[in-house]
């Protein structure tokens, strides 16, 4: 008898921008890159990761959804303040010079209730960050300044990580917030 393999999903949640978030940290990427070098993230993928979980099995997606509504979430403004840079995987990223406490009670109301739930993911110190470029150079220069970000979050998302012909690509397969899911 054979075993029917089961589907699983890339998976992660995450803070995803609108269109004029987007279109603002995608004008930071081309001095950055100027000065970096490394790819450009395509505007569309650009996003704030709040929990990575990995392969999920595609059954296990209502109680993640549910882990989800049970997460503390209030708006919140994320101010981007500058791009950094991290040296052990060379991506250039735009970040906060804090993190909004409401961002760190999601995070953490978040990640208890994924553990209940009996999820694995990846765990460390959260950074909140929006990666810009990959595979980018450093020197002891620094970047250039950049004009803030102010992002109004009204909603996180659970997002799905798809390869296609033209690479990596996202699909939100829900949005949560003050509101609940939608």
């Amino acid at each position: 008898m054979s075993k029917l393999r089961e589907n699983k999903l890339r998976l992660f949640f995450a803070l995803w921008p609108g269109t004029a978030g987007r279109a603002a940290l995608a004008q930071w990427q081309p001095p950055l890159q100027e000065r970096c070098g490394g790819k450009a993230m395509q505007a569309s993928t650009l996003h704030c990761t709040l929990v990575f979980l990995g392969e999920v099995a595609e059954h296990r997606l209502e109680a993640l959804k549910l882990a989800a509504q049970e997460a503390t979430f209030r708006p919140f403004r994320l101010e981007l303040t500058g791009g950094r840079y991290w040296g052990h995987n060379h991506i250039v990223y735009a970040a906060p010079d804090r993190t909004p406490p409401p961002l760190a009670e999601l995070v953490r109301t978040l990640e208890s209730g994924l553990h209940r739930h009996r999820f694995r993911f990846e765990q460390r110190p959260y950074k909140p960050h929006v990666t810009l470029l990959r595979n980018a150079q450093w020197s002891d220069r620094p970047l250039p300044a950049m004009e803030k970000v102010r992002w109004q979050v009204q909603r996180f998302a659970l997002v799905q990580s798809l390869s296609g012909a033209k690479g990596a690509y996202y699909r939100v397969l829900a949005h949560f917030g003050a509101a609940g899911a939608e």
